[in-house]
């Protein structure tokens, strides 16, 4: 059986117009323009527009593209830095977190996340929304589940609900003794609700980061945490953590 030679096979059209667009963009183009619509690209390049569909969609992948819903598609800023982990473990809602709370709401997790909790299906947990924004945008959404037994004192008294009873049940948790956690990465499709508060288009690309915090010998929250693909790059230094830099080549451009 013969080998295929690289050198040989044919760069696809949607590729090539990838790299000629992306030089396009930064010698042509300015940090949050809109770009022309497909068929005015299309006839420019001399491409169908189902090949210019892919070369953008590739685009938008690596972050040089955002799609925004009733603007069109925009020249995307430089990807930010985020820092995911910590060298020192700490539960969410410590003094020094930088996610801020939405709401908190009593649900039925999903059966993954049961299970992972240990707690029944059909058992209601605490779900905690928080947000977090860099440099003015927004670049993650979270949510956090918490089961009644990780915060057993907590008052419905003390915050009914909203933002403030999301405070009162982090607080709550710190009493617990954290013994570590887990975190996994994986790529995933934005869903609606966490598309329209990172303003993306539902099925956009986001990296999805799930966190086990430990203590008691069992899983006392498990936080879901999803990241804009398109702003933000996953690394793994030396010590373990997960962090989002800056990419060096757009910095550059």
């Amino acid at each position: 059986m013969g080998t295929t030679q690289l050198e040989s096979v044919p760069e696809p059209k949607y590729w090539h117009l990838r790299t000629v667009l992306s030089e396009a963009l930064d010698s042509e183009f300015t940090v949050g323009e809109i770009l022309p619509n497909e068929r005015d690209l299309a006839a420019r390049f001399g491409v169908a527009r189902a090949t210019l569909r892919q070369a953008l969609e590739q685009l938008e992948l690596e972050g040089r593209l955002q799609r925004r819903r009733g603007v069109g598609t925009t020249v995307a800023p430089p990807r930010v830095g985020v820092s995911v982990g910590s060298e020192q473990h700490a539960w969410p809602g410590a003094p020094d977190d930088v996610w801020q709370p939405v709401d908190c709401t009593p649900a039925v997790p999903p059966a993954s996340v049961a299970d992972a909790l240990d707690s029944g299906r059909d058992e209601a947990v605490h779900t905690v929304r928080r947000s977090r924004v860099t440099h003015g945008q927004p670049v993650a959404a979270e949510l956090l589940y918490i089961p009644q037994s990780s915060v057993p004192d907590l008052s419905a008294i003390d915050a009914p609900s909203g933002a403030a009873r999301a405070r009162a049940v982090l607080r709550e948790l710190q009493h617990l003794e954290l013994e570590g956690q887990e975190s996994a990465v994986e790529l995933g499709s934005a869903r609606a609700d966490d598309a329209k508060e990172l303003d993306r288009l539902p099925g956009a690309p986001v990296l999805v980061v799930t966190t086990r915090y430990l203590a008691e010998g069992r899983t006392a929250a498990l936080s879901v945490a999803t990241y804009r693909a398109d702003t933000c790059r996953l690394t793994f230094g030396d010590s373990g953590r997960v962090e989002i830099h800056q990419d060096p080549e757009r910095q550059a451009s």
